[in-house]
């Protein structure tokens, strides 16, 4: 019983702090990294999808994406996309390879993405405490229905509040990462 909680809290918990990587990795630090384009959409012949699903991506050097679309005629359109974007990026096309530039970040910018990052990694934990919470009233409903004893309850708690504490580590760990990578110049 205490079992199957624990291993569904460890799951959802494990899932914020994935969906919490995710959300870091869209931030867009001074160095180039694919996965910065990964929220792009092309028009490809009526419909919309994403930039990997129409071209290659690669990085050229620390500042530089190279992005090669699989067909000539979507160069124009792959071009404007990038172009059309919030991420303020200016992609230049030579050939078939379109490369872009990632221009450096500004000091106040930089602290504008911290605070951005830092919400975020709030976001995680809160998750994270709300899957304790729900964790914990499981354990007491199995408790009043004396599925379990007190001591088990008790028990279960400290262990969900282990895990608690191990994710929140997790998020702490990420955000001082991502915090490092952004004021790097």
């Amino acid at each position: 019983m205490i079992d199957d909680i624990k291993s569904d809290a460890d799951t959802r918990m494990g899932k914020s702090v994935e969906a919490l990587s995710h959300e870091l990795a869209k931030v867009r630090t001074g160095r180039a990294h694919p996965s910065l384009l990964d929220h792009i959409r092309v028009d490809y012949y009526g419909s919309e999808v994403p930039l990997s699903q129409v071209a290659n991506i690669n990085v050229e050097d620390g500042r530089t994406l190279a992005v090669t679309p699989w067909e000539r005629p979507m160069i124009a359109v792959v071009e404007k996309a990038i172009l059309t974007s919030d991420l303020g990026l200016n992609p230049m096309s030579a050939g078939a390879v379109i490369r872009v530039p990632m221009p450096p970040l500004t000091e106040e910018r930089r602290k504008d993405l911290i605070r951005v990052v830092r919400h975020e990694a709030e976001n995680a934990r809160v998750a994270i405490r709300n899957i304790r919470r729900d964790a914990n009233h499981n354990l007491k409903d199995h408790m009043k229905e004396k599925m379990i004893s007190e001591d088990d309850e008790r028990r279960g708690q400290e262990i969900i509040q282990k895990l608690t504490d191990q994710h929140v580590k997790e998020v702490d760990a990420a955000l001082a990462v991502k915090e490092k990578d952004l004021m790097e110049i």
